[in-house]
């Protein structure tokens, strides 16, 4: 997949950096979706906008997310119908006190729905080891499991510093 196939940033916006250098971003981004356990996943259908959320787990390089869904679902339906997704992550729960702490990421990319050969089995045990608790969901015939090919991230701190990051090989 290209990073062609979103927009970058405007570089004349104040405040928003076009691609992040700073090794430190990363981590805060690993820091992140880490700690949180929960997504929302945004998708698209029939040009409307759809929000759920997900129990999810990313790779050891960020550089793909998976989750599950029931097949019978709007998500579901929703996913096979267009891949293109953002998974947005945030602290919010955790910093009531002082709004200014609050980061939180958006992971755009591509989902790809995983058939139970091939790649499933790899892709639910890392997400039944951030949450064990999905066990009989995961293993249901009625579950779907989905990867994310993470394009980019965009973190946002104190409400207005917003930095573009790509992940690469080179973690």
């Amino acid at each position: 997949m290209s990073n062609n196939d979103e927009p970058l940033f405007d570089s004349g916006e104040s405040g928003q950096s076009v691609n992040s250098l700073d090794p430190a971003l990363s981590e805060r981004i690993r820091s992140l979706v880490n700690k949180q356990p929960y997504a929302v996943l945004c998708v698209q259908g029939s040009g409307q906008p759809y929000g759920a959320l997900v129990a999810f787990a990313f790779s050891g390089d960020l550089r793909q997310a998976v989750f599950a869904t029931p097949v019978t679902t709007r998500k579901f339906r929703l996913l096979t119908t267009c891949d293109r997704v953002a998974l947005v992550i945030d602290n919010r729960s955790n910093r009531t006190e002082d709004v200014m702490q609050i980061e939180a990421i958006t992971a755009t990319g591509r989902s790809q729905w995983l058939e139970r050969n091939g790649e499933f089995e790899r892709w639910a045990e890392l997400l039944l080891a951030k949450h064990p608790y999905l066990k009989s969901f995961i293993r249901a015939e009625s579950c779907a499991l989905f990867s994310v090919d993470i394009v980019r991230f965009f973190h946002v701190a104190r409400f207005q510093e917003v930095n573009q990051w790509i992940p690469t090989a080179h973690l």
